[in-house]
């Protein structure tokens, strides 16, 4: 069997299946939890050589190319932005993940090892399950990525409480809690860790090959992760909001005072001067 070599890119938050499946003439209704394969009939034309390679596109923005060169996948990326505006400003992929199916050498038994899944015989679900574990990842990475940058930036805020300042303004802070939601979103909803593909309800050996290359790309510790570092965020942006209305109660309890105080002043004058 011939070696089948992955390659997967997070490149955007969100692919229009739908769009690009109606482009290739496919006459389907793509849920969001599913994927759209485009095999070698499909890339006539967008790639100078499209035997034995395919694209698999996820909703929640990651591309997984199959026997691609780098320069086809620039040219399957650039085809594609014709049609999915969300991918027309890709220029370089930041968050990749590679992979690999080939056949097990002689007397040694199918595994799954940390770069490859050696097998004796190809089996039709094995790409399917290898592209979705690969897609989870690198979206992971991307949102990994950045929930650390929210976390740099909250540092600054925090250094600068600890100094008694109290710098976030209530649009910073609403901002810094649709970002941290976004994430909270992105992995539970777009990148739907907490699911499986369909294969694997009705076929026990595909539900063991992406139970086993999850456990490999840990997948559940860095949804994990990310979901205790959510929390932490938003309980810090819970903490700055409340030190934010204190303050802003504080200066309209000054405000009310200083008005009074006007008043009262007011009133003398007016009393000594009659």
């Amino acid at each position: 069997m011939a070696t089948a070599i992955f390659k997967a890119a997070a490149v955007t938050n969100e692919i229009g299946l739908n769009a690009v499946a109606a482009h290739f003439g496919i006459r389907r209704k793509y849920r969001w939890e599913d994927s759209l394969a485009l095999g070698e009939s499909a890339l006539q034309g967008v790639v100078l050589d499209p035997a034995g390679k395919a694209v698999h596109l996820f909703s929640f923005g990651s591309v997984v190319f199959v026997n691609c060169q780098h320069h086809e996948m620039m040219d399957v990326i650039r085809y594609l932005a014709q049609v999915e505006k969300s991918l027309a400003n890709v220029g370089r992929f930041d968050y990749t993940d590679d992979y690999r199916i080939e056949a097990a050498a002689d007397g040694e038994e199918p595994s799954v090892n940390n770069d490859c899944l050696a097998v004796r015989r190809e089996e039709g679900y094995q790409r399917e399950i290898v592209a979705t574990v690969l897609a989870k990842s690198v979206a992971l990475e991307r949102t990994e990525t950045g929930t650390n940058a929210l976390l740099d930036e909250i540092e600054d805020f925090v250094a600068y409480l600890g100094q008694g300042r109290l710098t976030a303004s209530d649009e910073q802070l609403a901002r810094m809690s649709a970002r941290i939601l976004g994430f909270r979103l992105s992995t539970l909803s777009y990148i739907m860790l907490l699911d499986k593909p369909d294969i694997t309800w009705v076929n026990e050996e595909a539900a063991a090959l992406y139970d086993e290359l999850g456990a490999l790309f840990e997948l559940a510790d860095r949804f994990e992760s990310i979901r205790h570092k959510t929390d932490a965020l938003m309980d810090i942006t819970t903490v700055f909001a409340g030190l934010a209305h204190a303050k802003r109660g504080t200066r309209l309890e000054w405000a009310v005072i200083i008005l009074i105080a006007i008043e009262i002043v007011l009133s003398l004058a007016d009393m000594a001067l009659r």
